[in-house]
């Protein structure tokens, strides 16, 4: 009995994991922003994921920390502002709050 199900489990494991590492590149290439990811068109992602078992799952999941790693490639995207005051915009809001202070006399 414990036989048959080692057996079973020994080709029932690394089909559910490949199933589930490719729903999840195929679920992460679909919302991606760019149309293409890592200089390759989101379609040949996928076609990689499907017919490259774990090899193209895995050079998604590279492409993707490696990017996410190396700075100042301009990949990154829009990186928010860590603190208020150093976002650009909210110290222009700020001077101009105080202009506008000392204009009218230091009134609230």
């Amino acid at each position: 009995m414990l036989g048959s199900y080692c057996e079973a489990m020994r080709y029932l494991l690394p089909m559910i994991l490949y199933v589930g590492l490719t729903v999840y590149v195929i679920v992460d290439v679909a919302q991606h922003p760019d149309e293409e990811p890592y200089r390759l068109p989101k379609t040949l992602w996928v076609l990689i994921a499907l017919f490259a078992p774990f090899v193209g799952a895995g050079a998604w999941i590279v492409a993707k920390l490696s990017n996410r790693r190396a700075p100042g490639n301009g990949g990154g995207g829009y990186r928010p502002p860590r603190a208020p005051d150093d976002d650009p915009n909210f110290r222009v809001w700020l001077n101009e709050q105080e202009r506008r202070r000392r204009r009218d006399g230091g009134k609230d």
